[in-house]
């Protein structure tokens, strides 16, 4: 017989998968990032007005041709930084907070509890890769 306490947290994922829409299109990505990111990556996400601001559409090139989609939603949220982006990039995670998914990371593991704007900006991003 399976542990209440297993059963009701499958109960609350059920009911939180079930809230809201499919996740934001990558389309709905590019609204994001026109709005929050263009200024500093350029339009075409290649570098731009920003000292440093690096190129997004070799992300995945600079991590042996898979796009890390964890990591990036992480710099994006604030929640990890490197010396790389440093005090340079905004902490992003509380203007996406926002409507709440659960998202399955593609490494496996629980489904998580993700803005839906934050997964829209990566989905996006991923786009972007050559």
């Amino acid at each position: 017989m399976p542990c209440r306490a297993t059963i009701l947290h499958l109960a609350a994922l059920a009911l939180l998968s079930a809230c809201g829409p499919e996740p934001e299109a990558a389309a709905d990505g590019a609204v994001l990032y026109a709005r929050h990111c263009a200024a500093c990556h350029g339009a075409s996400a290649t570098g731009g007005a920003a000292a440093g601001a690096p190129d997004l559409t070799r992300i995945a090139a600079r991590n042996g041709g898979v796009f890390p989609e964890t990591r990036v939603m992480s710099v994006i949220d604030g929640y990890t930084r490197s010396d790389q982006h440093g005090a340079r990039m905004p902490e992003f995670g509380a203007l996406l907070a926002d409507d709440i998914m659960l998202w399955q990371p593609p490494e496996g593991g629980a489904a998580v509890p993700t803005p839906r704007a934050l997964v829209a900006l990566a989905a996006y991003l991923e786009t972007l890769q050559r």
